[in-house]
């Protein structure tokens, strides 16, 4: 038999099984990547699969009571280093589980998000993985009624009793704004991030927690809402150099908006950090190569993709098992794009 002889989709294991000259039961050991498998036959089983055209009909595998060996991963959008470090330590946790890695974004648009979890909940896959989800509580409830597994990712305070990983958001904000102070620096301006997000409003306390032990008032025309994206850096920026008393640094929610700041800055004839200093957030790879090079807050990204998995995994194989809420330590990196006052 050919793979002409048969449409794609009327494939079945059966074919595979009399193509390969095994059993049926040594070809679902090898697609479910079992042991106890002769590499001779293991091949011979690849080899069919790829002259047939196979491919695994992960739902109706999940819906004869097996797993689909996927994991559903949501994410806002793949258009930045925030993103792509959470997915590095994902998929890398993924392949050493043997569990393939199916990826959705929701462009940060609700509806969207909720449409995907429905559509990945239906038998193809064993869990979910949500990273910044914007609408989780159209769904969460109806997650944990049917006991399907899921692991928030920076998104703390939506479920306070729902798995989660996230990073020390608080005290980010606290220790990126305390750097400045022991700088000298003491009008310092703020972007915040997508303030419906538990993370950017954290971030947000620690600058204020910050100001306040240090004795300084907390004056709102220094903050500016963001949403993570780079021209609010850029636009939220400009904003703050208008005032007629500028800031002497801006502390910025995360590197992407930083780099827009950076933009302003200059776009307005100053220097960075001569005249400005700036504090990111994040600590994505394009941070040590902006010039000058850019002192943010590193959240441990790629961790908190394999730490997030990790307790998938823990999940789907043990469903009883109570939730656990992780918050990984952040940690000041400091570069050149600030200057010492004093």
């Amino acid at each position: 038999m050919t793979r002409n002889d048969k449409t794609l989709g009327e494939v079945t294991i059966f074919d595979v099984a009399r193509e390969a000259g095994v059993s049926y039961a040594t070809v679902s050991r090898v697609i479910n990547n079992k042991d106890h498998v002769r590499p001779d036959k293991r091949e011979r089983v690849l080899r069919a699969m790829t002259r047939l055209g196979y491919v695994v009909n992960q739902q109706a595998r999940s819906l004869a009571g097996g797993k689909s060996q996927v994991v559903g991963l949501l994410v806002p959008g793949v258009d930045s280093g925030y993103i792509g470090e959470i997915i590095r330590g994902v998929d890398e946790e993924l392949t050493n589980a043997s569990y393939d890695l199916m990826l959705y974004t929701s462009h940060q648009r609700k509806t969207r998000e909720s449409t995907y979890v429905a559509t990945l909940t239906q038998g193809l896959a064993d869990g979910l993985l949500l990273v910044l989800p914007r609408a989780p509580g159209a769904y969460i409830e109806t997650l944990r009624q049917r006991r399907f597994p899921f692991v928030l990712i920076d998104h703390q305070g939506i479920d306070e009793q729902g798995p989660s990983v996230g990073a020390t958001n608080w005290q980010g904000g606290y220790d990126a704004t305390n750097y400045l102070l022991t700088l000298g620096h003491r009008r310092i301006g703020f972007i915040t991030g997508a303030l419906d997000l538990r993370c950017s409003t954290d971030r947000l306390a620690g600058y204020q927690a910050a100001l306040e032990a240090a004795g300084i008032a907390f004056d709102a025309s220094l903050v500016m809402t963001g949403d993570f994206m780079q021209p609010q850096g850029y636009s939220g920026a400009h904003a703050l150099l208008m005032l007629p008393n500028r800031p002497t640094a801006i502390v910025v929610s995360n590197d992407v908006m930083a780099f827009g700041a950076m933009e302003a800055v200059r776009e307005n004839g100053l220097r960075i950090p001569a005249d400005i200093s700036i504090v990111g957030f994040d600590d994505i790879p394009q941070a040590s190569h902006v010039h000058p090079l850019l002192t943010t807050i590193r959240q441990p990204l790629e961790e908190m993709g394999r730490v997030a998995t990790r307790m998938l995994l823990e999940l789907i194989a043990n469903p009883a098992d109570e939730a656990a809420r992780i918050e990984l330590p952040t940690e000041l990196i400091i570069r050149s794009s600030c200057r010492s006052l004093m």
